[in-house]
């Protein structure tokens, strides 16, 4: 008996939508790209409960006939292309014909459409792939789709949707991989009857403005380079614009998003020495290449795409970004204004020639180990005066202060007037020395052994290794502790205790500064900001969509307030979680990382006294919340070993 069977072609559709249709955002992205190959210069997407309820996309393109509406929805039905080699000419979005019909697979779809030149439009209703009716009606030109109860048929990818503000994150994302490519068309984005993003029709650099805010106009390098391989326009951030998290950054290429790891390190290259390890530079990065030279049909999400040169695209890409950076910072301002300046007088080689060489005089007398206090230079004093209160002071009530050793922190040695005995031994052959006299070395060990020098009888007090270590003597050994990573662990105690408790102390600052996000981040700003502000931040909504920062965490002077916003901000979203207690522990962590005690800060015996102590008395003294190593201990054996 045969075995092998071919499947209707319903379920056919149910497995191919797995691939094309994976959440709600998806849904959208076909249909707004359908829209735009179909001529549209105004598109309106409504979404009820994240996508779940209902997705209607209105356009005003070019419409459909009845027999056309009808053949829309069967597989491989597509007009963008007739034969294979249409694939290597591409100037449409869509082209393989499989998004209507995946679409009907798994929702509720009812499409009206007009056409300019018909009187009457057509209503289809299907449901998992069947039409349960198709008749005329009067409508506008252009096509409206309405997509409810997705993934009805299909309970268990319904079960495994994410959260309404996950799925709404990623339909904001895909909306602006979409609007950033057609500044020339207006997009208007409703959220549950809400009016989440109205962009109208402008230049490409308002549009990028629109989106993210007016902020981001400052940081944005123009690019415009054209070879025969391709050409390159679009806007590239300032050196000062990177950031550790939330930098937007795009690639498209003939109008279409794209993912493309090889040239983003094109990018990161062109920035190299410019901008601190790790930190994200916001890039808009248009490709206009021949599409006999790329290959988009590599998987149904289209966001990978491959080059034929790819090599000599990704040299053409870091010497572009290279050149607009280096006219940002070569180009001198000339200034004419020279009333009240100092005159240069121009170099003469003639009025040089008497001029005699200086010389310098110097002490050969002078020991700098038989000084005096009172002989000491007045610069040495005045470094001593000047460092020997300074402090960055502790840190949210009661934290870790974390001031810099000064000069007068440093006790010199008392007794240094035999200090050249320790060279004498240059000139002195030990076995010579007579028996009955004492050896030279005793007695300069001697010396040093009556001052008790800091680090052989002095029991627990601590050591600093490197600028990031503190040694510490414990009963069975050493104990090494990274003091970043014990600060991080110290500070995130203490922030998720004033999140428990909504105690903690702020430091306003003198003039507020205002900080902006995109449309994108609205799902998370509420929760985001609310938590923010039990930390210690003062954070309000202005009546232009922006948001006043005019406090900060007290402790953390020196942050840049709008920055360290930000970055949480953008660390919250991409962390992608809901979950309130999550988000605490989270912002937590991101704040005690921005506020620790940095490698290379030079601290006293007070300051790893008190780190140690607080250290310590956490819950967890090992380990940091993300799981890093705080301290390690070195047994005694262990020591012993190595000798």
């Amino acid at each position: 008996m045969d075995i092998i069977q071919l499947l209707p072609d319903s379920v056919a559709n149910q497995i191919a939508a797995g691939e094309v249709i994976q959440r709600p955002a998806s849904v959208i992205k076909e249909l707004v790209e359908n829209a735009i190959d179909a001529g549209a210069k105004t598109i309106k997407v409504f979404v009820v409960d994240a996508g779940r309820t209902s997705i209607q996309i209105i356009d005003d393109g070019c419409g459909m006939s009845e027999t056309d509406a009808r053949l829309s929805f069967e597989r491989h039905a597509t007009s963008k292309i007739r034969k294979a080699d249409d694939l290597f000419a591409l100037h449409t979005m869509g082209f393989r014909g499989e998004a209507l019909a995946s679409i009907a697979a798994v929702a509720q779809v009812t499409l009206q459409t007009r056409r300019a030149e018909d009187e009457l439009g057509t209503r289809i209703t299907l449901e998992g792939s069947h039409v349960t009716s198709q008749e005329p009606v009067a409508c506008a030109v252009g096509s409206s789709f309405c997509v409810e109860n997705l993934f009805f048929n299909v309970p268990a990818r319904r079960k495994f949707l994410k959260s309404n503000t996950t799925e709404m994150s990623n339909i904001n994302q895909t909306f602006e991989r979409i609007v950033l490519v057609y500044p020339h068309i207006s997009f208007i984005l409703y959220n549950n009857g809400q009016e989440a993003m109205n962009l109208p029709a402008a230049s490409l650099r308002q549009r990028i403005i629109d989106v993210f805010g007016k902020k981001i106009n400052q940081a944005l390098l123009p690019l415009d380079t054209a070879t025969t391989l391709c050409k390159i326009t679009g806007f590239v951030g300032k050196p000062e614009s990177a950031r550790k998290k939330g930098a937007k950054q795009f690639f498209f290429v003939n109008g279409r998003y794209m993912k493309h790891p090889y040239f983003h390190k094109a990018v990161q290259m062109a920035f190299e020495r410019l901008v601190p390890s790790g930190d994200q530079v916001p890039y808009f990065i248009y490709f206009d290449v021949n599409p006999e030279d790329i290959d988009v049909n590599i998987h149904p999400v289209k966001t990978e795409i491959k080059f034929e040169n790819e090599q000599a695209i990704w040299q053409i890409l870091m010497a572009t970004v290279r050149d607009a950076v280096g006219k940002f910072s070569g180009v001198t301002e000339i200034d004419f204004d020279v009333e009240g300046r100092p005159d240069i007088p121009v170099y003469n080689p003639e009025a040089l020639k008497d001029a005699k060489q200086p010389t310098i005089e110097i002490d050969s007398s002078y020991n700098p180990f038989l000084c005096t206090p009172s002989d000491e230079p007045q610069y040495l004093k005045k470094a001593a005066r000047d460092t020997s209160g300074s402090s960055r002071g502790s840190r949210n009530g009661g934290g870790i202060p974390s001031s810099s050793l000064g000069i007068s922190d440093y006790k010199p040695r008392q007794n240094t007037q035999q200090w050249e005995n320790l060279y004498q031994s240059s000139a002195i052959n030990i076995d010579d020395t007579p028996a009955g006299d004492e050896n030279i070395f005793s007695s300069v060990l001697n010396d040093f052994e009556d001052e008790q020098v800091p680090l052989l009888n002095r029991g627990h007090e601590h050591l600093q290794y490197s600028g990031r270590y503190i040694v510490t003597q414990v009963e069975n050994g050493l104990m090494l502790t990274d003091q970043y990573r014990a600060d991080v662990r110290i500070l995130f105690e203490y922030y998720m205790h004033s999140l428990a408790t909504r105690t903690s102390s702020t430091q306003k600052i003198l003039f507020p500064e205002t900080v902006q996000f995109p449309p994108s981040y609205s799902p998370y700003l509420s929760t985001a900001i609310s938590e923010m502000c039990s930390l210690g931040f003062e954070i309000n909504k202005e009546d232009n969509g922006g948001y006043s920062v005019s406090g900060i965490p007290a402790g953390l002077a020196g942050l840049d307030a709008v920055t360290l916003v930000n970055e949480l901000v953008s660390a919250v979203v991409e962390y992608g979680s809901d979950v309130k207690s999550e988000i605490n522990s989270f912002l937590a962590l991101q704040l005690a990382e921005r506020a620790a005690t940095p490698y290379g800060e030079i601290l006293s015996q007070e300051q790893m006294e008190n780190m140690i102590e607080r250290l310590l008395q956490c819950e967890n003294s090992r380990y940091t919340p993300d799981g890093k190593t705080i301290t390690v201990i070195w047994a005694e054996k262990e020591i012993e070993q190595h000798f």
